[in-house]
């Protein structure tokens, strides 16, 4: 990776945080709590993937039509945000498979 990769990427992800703050409250603390539980348990693809900016331009468009951010996703904030990751190879699923590669052959 070139020091401008790292410099555009910077720059991408300010964007992305001034995005953010431009919504509403509600829509900030939710979408807070999504990106912390996504990057505890997300898909392996979450940092150089589509996922976060989609799910702005989704509370952006839920702004625009008037409705509260629990009208959009519900009240179950990790419910929703499993159900978007639900096809995606997640950290959880790599840790499970190198665990499971490491005592494969141990024996009882």
């Amino acid at each position: 990776m070139s020091i401008q990769d790292i410099i555009e990427g910077k720059k991408q992800w300010r964007a992305h945080v001034a995005r953010v703050k431009a919504l509403p409250p509600d829509y900030q603390i939710v979408y807070k709590e999504m990106q912390k539980y996504l990057f505890k348990v997300g898909p392996v693809s979450l940092s150089d993937g589509p996922l976060l900016p989609e799910i702005v331009d989704f509370f952006e468009e839920g702004v625009a039509a008037g409705k509260g951010v629990l009208t959009l996703i519900g009240t179950d904030v990790a419910a929703f945000c499993d159900d978007l990751i639900k096809d995606s190879p997640t950290y959880a699923d790599a840790y499970l498979e190198a665990m499971s590669g490491e005592s494969g052959g141990a024996k009882k």
